[in-house]
């Protein structure tokens, strides 16, 4: 992981203690708690630092605000800009209620109107909100075009020295209110301002810390660009976990990662899904995608882990309750108990009730099913959802499928096709 790296920018640890006074009565001391259920599952103990419980419910206030601190009063009077599909848009927009400055906030035109309101609502009559483009990169390149023509400062969400430090408050935080020494941290990681601000705060007071990154598989733009050496441009990425879907890391992040990070490592979406959905059960906490990252990557640490103190950083809850239905079904998936495939139906009578009997195990259930009759044709083909109580069902469901006709095609594993039903 350690890289010779010329060095363009390194938090100080003064700078990131100073963050934590300009931020004291505006963004909250969050919590760190012991999780009990984790701690038995893992036979480590485990804690959560809850920065979803912010008032803006992500740690993004910290950077938001200690950047917009830091302007000039000549800055000040000109206002603000940044670009955001959720999360770093309401930190911006609280620290320009508090700091009574003008910002304009770009969002792409298919944000949730859930998410629009949250930052009009913080944000009240300082913030204008601009839905422009269909993604964050089009509402990024009109959010800096409107900057350089106006001259007026971007408040990046990530790749800004003022915004990691005051990310990098998460970290004195979690030093202080711990009674014990921290054998690992579990950061999640996006465009890396986060990961940059507290890995620092740790390699100054507590280097004997593993500091783990973790970002999503189907978003891996840190973990390619320490691979590569620099910061790359991935064009197509997974946006489920939007918190921390990035398509390119920044400079500054991507050198302070290269020399503080001990790991980098990525957890599948469908996993994300599953831990959402045990916090919500197992603990009554509300976790947006980006926020499960670090929960779900201890999984892959689990014998490393044992009689180890842990560290699992909660960046957020902007979770929206629409999406629930997709999580449910991309945690099926990931766990091997929803399959979706073509069925070949004889066009006779009693062929479906053929099927469920016969085909059907005892707990098997149909969760999908689309059918269109073709009179002209011997057979006619449906797609067909099915859920199972356990992965080791799917073998001998196919095999009867096979052996009594009705196979088509399996589509789990066909991406072109599993797109329209997922």
């Amino acid at each position: 992981m350690k890289t010779t790296v010329k060095k363009i920018y390194f938090p100080e640890l003064s700078a990131i203690q100073k963050a934590a006074v300009t931020l004291k009565g505006v963004a909250a001391v969050t919590p760190l708690q012991e999780n009990y259920n984790l701690s038995n599952t893992f036979n480590a103990n485990i804690f959560l630092k809850r920065e979803d419980l912010q008032q803006v419910r992500s740690y993004k206030i910290r950077g938001a605000y200690n950047k917009i601190n830091s302007l000039t009063a000549k800055e000040v009077e000109k206002g603000i800009v940044c670009a955001s599909a959720g999360n770093h848009a309401q930190g911006v927009a609280l620290a320009c209620r508090k700091k009574e400055i003008s910002g304009t906030i770009f969002m792409p035109a298919p944000t949730p109107k859930q998410k629009v309101e949250q930052v009009r609502m913080f944000g009240g009559s300082y913030v204008k909100i601009e839905l422009v483009g269909d993604t964050f990169d089009d509402s990024y390149t009109s959010a800096r075009t409107f900057a350089d023509h106006n001259n007026i400062t971007f408040v990046h969400p990530f790749d800004d020295e003022k915004v990691i430090e005051g990310q990098g408050t998460v970290g004195l935080e979690i030093i202080n209110q711990s009674n014990t020494a921290i054998d690992y941290v579990f950061v999640p990681v996006g465009g890396g301002g986060l990961a940059s601000g507290l890995s620092s705060v740790f390699k100054y007071l507590s280097p004997h810390t593993k500091i783990i990154g973790v970002e999503p598989a189907g978003a891996p733009s840190m973990k390619e660009a320490l691979t590569k050496g620099l910061p790359i441009k991935l064009h197509d990425i997974d946006k489920f976990v939007d918190g921390a879907a990035v398509q390119q890391v920044g400079t500054l992040t991507h050198q302070i990662c290269t020399e503080n990070l001990d790991g980098m490592i990525t957890v599948p979406e469908g996993q994300v899904c599953q831990t959402i959905l045990e916090m919500y059960n197992k603990e009554a906490i509300v976790v947006e995608p980006a926020g499960a990252l670090t929960v779900s990557a201890l999984h892959q640490f689990k014998d490393e882990l044992a009689g180890k103190n842990i560290v699992c950083v909660i960046s957020g809850s902007n979770n929206d309750i629409t999406r629930t239905a997709e999580i449910k079904e991309r945690a099926l998936l990931h766990n091997g108990l929803k399959h979706y495939f073509i069925i070949r139906f004889p066009q006779r009578a009693g062929a479906l009730k053929e099927f469920v009997m016969n085909v059907l195990g005892e707990n098997d259930d149909i969760t999908f099913f689309e059918y269109s009759k073709k009179t002209t044709r011997e057979n006619g083909p449906a797609v067909v959802g099915i859920e199972l109580v356990d992965s080791k069902d799917l073998h001998p469901l196919i095999e009867r499928m096979k052996r009594l006709n009705f196979y088509g095609e399996y589509l789990n594993d066909k991406p072109n096709l599993f797109e329209f039903l997922v």
